[in-house]
């Protein structure tokens, strides 16, 4: 194996309630701090897995895959990345920040907010028009996040 090829996963789920959106508060650049849960898979492990896994330690939360949404490169990265998010549906848990005590970059909020105020939170308008408008183009492969207004 070429220790110079690095291939990630990423997955990261979409809890849709009331109209509302979660999200979690972890700084992802100088302008931007909220993002979707979720996070890199771990050596062996499914992307089912992998996503219940990120969301319980982020959010607290037992989910579900309810479906594909996307399936995205991200470009900017130096190296390999796929990126999959899903929809999910909450089983039960509670929301509870996480520890953060193996994490160099600590998640310190985690909230629903209204679809309405997503830009507000970083989040793109082509990403808020994406959940307005229920996922147009679900279960595609993307091209690039930025293609569905994330990682910008």
């Amino acid at each position: 194996m070429n220790p110079e090829y690095i291939f990630n996963i990423r997955v990261t789920g979409i809890l849709i309630e009331n109209n509302e959106l979660l999200i979690v508060k972890q700084k992802l650049s100088d302008s931007r701090d909220w993002s979707l849960p979720g996070g890199r898979l771990e050596r062996g492990e499914t992307i089912e897995h992998g996503l219940k896994r990120e969301f319980k330690e982020e959010t607290g939360l037992d989910v579900e895959v309810v479906k594909l949404l996307y399936v995205c490169d991200v470009q900017s990265s130096s190296n390999t990345v796929l990126h999959i998010t899903f929809l999910v549906k909450r089983l039960g848990g509670e929301i509870t920040l996480p520890t953060n005590e193996f994490d160099a970059n600590p998640i310190h909020d985690v909230r629903f907010v209204p679809v309405d105020e997503l830009t507000g939170y970083g989040f793109s308008p082509k990403f808020a028009e994406r959940v307005r408008q229920n996922f147009p183009q679900s279960g595609s492969y993307m091209g690039d996040k930025t293609n569905i207004g994330l990682g910008i």
